[in-house]
């Protein structure tokens, strides 16, 4: 019996080693089994530790068991996936498309708000690099960025580049450039009396000019005009016209934004006007005009780096949704914003117009009113007898007629800069004065004389900056020292 023992003894320990190694291997079983080539990736799976998946063209290793969920794909999640090196294609050499309609959504004196529309890639986009010129700001995950710590009045150049969990990045976007606000903004920059003139983004015989040669008797410097945008009802477009672009030696749309900025830091204004003798925009209809209306112009705004926008509508107007659209705008601009209207002489002869009904929706917004006094033979004064155009009385006895429904104080004087610039209705420079001097204190006037006085008469415009350079300014240079002496 004790040799049978110690014969059992002796096989046992003989064969103990391998019963060890088939006990491990029995153990190992399961977890070896749930391992495996799990095919394409996919969410809603459970995955085990050193599964395999294919996603984009790789393989790659679960080194963390999970249950996968959308947004969850391999290259996205480097704590549950390790990318199998040489396997199912190799690693992923593909870089991201690049980011789209990069642009400026708001700006304040210090921060500029970007967004564009999302890349593509074969695996996934992981973030954006954002570029201030040619150095990287920041990373974001999604597609809208806002760049802090920019100095007031200022124009900035921005790019977008996006990026993959492999490291690759896309080109960068095009550019894109926007202007912060200076620093107190609104319409107490602007002085009592004001001088307005218009800039011609085209070519018509007078002289062309970059906005830096325009002087600086100007207080609000209105850009002539904004397009329709015949891709989206409603919409405007702006870019330097290609012609005067040529004439000026190669004018582009950021020296643009360079000059306006610069006009900021002199403390000038600078619009943009809708319409023209021509133009026009399409609020014919609510949805979607007036948000595409709101969208493009606010865009023009923060892109150029413009104060407000001008009304020169005179082929007819939806009064109900140019009001939407305007509050609209003035809303996301904020209480810096400027509002202009240069309406004709026959559009102030009531109070029933629908240049009248505009103002009276948005008199409260308004900067000023400039009457186009040109180009629009005789017509009625306060008094309801006729007056005929280019004299100092038809300037006063139209003004006293819209000072019953236009507060004084956003009321001007729009006038040919010179003889060439209308078909009619120029006076000299010292003639306006005349009107103003009339309207403002009662002296110097015709034979009209204005029920009342209006100290508050806010200014003068004219039809343009381009044609007053034909006579070295002689209108700016006239009417601006005179504004000045205004009470």
């Amino acid at each position: 019996m004790g040799k049978a023992l110690s014969l059992k003894g002796t096989m046992f320990k003989r064969f103990m080693p391998l019963f060890i190694v088939i006990a491990l291997f029995v153990g190992l079983l399961p977890s070896m089994a749930s391992a495996a080539d799990r095919g394409a990736w996919a969410p809603n799976v459970a995955y085990a530790v050193n599964d395999t998946a294919t996603y984009g063209g790789s393989t790659y290793k679960v080194i963390q068991a999970h249950t996968s969920l959308t947004g969850w794909e391999p290259p996205n999640v480097p704590a549950l996936w390790q990318l199998v090196t040489g396997g199912g294609g190799g690693a992923d050499q593909q870089a991201p498309t690049a980011p789209a309609n990069l642009r400026s959504t708001a700006v304040t004196s210090s921060s500029i708000a970007l967004a564009w529309d999302a890349s593509t890639d074969n695996v996934g986009v992981t973030g954006y690099n954002v570029y201030q010129g040619t150095t990287q700001v920041m990373t974001v995950t999604g597609t809208t960025a806002t760049v802090t710590g920019l100095a007031a009045g200022t124009a900035y150049t921005f790019k977008v580049a996006a990026k993959d969990a492999a490291g690759n990045v896309s080109p960068q976007s095009a550019a894109v450039s926007a202007t912060t606000q200076s620093s107190g903004g609104g319409t107490g920059q602007l002085p009592k009396h004001v001088l307005t003139g218009y800039w011609h983004n085209f070519i018509n015989g007078s002289s062309n000019l970059k906005l830096s040669d325009v002087p600086s008797q100007y207080d609000i410097i209105v850009l002539a005009f904004a397009d329709m945008d015949p891709a989206k009802p409603g919409g405007v477009t702006f870019n330097v016209d290609s012609s005067l672009s040529s004439a000026l030696g190669g004018y582009t749309n950021a020296n643009l934004i360079s000059d306006i900025a610069a006009k900021h830091a002199q403390g000038k204004k600078v619009i943009i006007s809708v319409g023209g003798e021509k133009g026009n925009v399409n609020l014919g209809s609510a949805s979607p005009n007036v948000a595409n209306f709101v969208d493009s112009m606010y865009n023009l705004i923060t892109t150029y780096g413009l104060d407000g926008i001008d009304i020169d509508l005179e082929n007819g107007m939806n009064v109900a949704n140019l009001t939407t659209a305007v509050k609209q705008l003035q809303q996301k601009v904020g209480s810096g914003f400027i509002l202009t209207m240069a309406p004709q002489t026959i559009d102030m002869q009531s109070n029933s117009t629908s240049y009248m009904q505009l103002y009276n929706n948005l008199k409260s917004i308004t900067t000023v009113i400039n009457v186009q006094y040109y180009n629009s033979g005789c017509m009625l004064g306060r008094d309801g007898k006729c007056y005929s155009q280019g004299t100092v009385d038809f300037l006063t006895a139209l003004s006293d007629l819209s000072l019953q429904w236009v507060a004084p104080s956003q009321l001007g004087i729009g006038v040919p800069a010179v003889p060439s610039a209308a078909g009619g209705g120029y006076v000299a420079p010292s003639v306006v004065n005349n009107a103003l001097s009339c309207l403002a204190s009662g002296t110097n006037c015709g034979s009209y004389k204005p029920v009342a006085k209006y100290p508050d008469i806010r200014g003068a415009m004219t039809w343009s900056i381009n044609w007053d350079k034909t006579s070295s300014y002689n209108f700016a240079n006239t009417v601006k020292p005179f504004l000045s002496t205004l009470p």
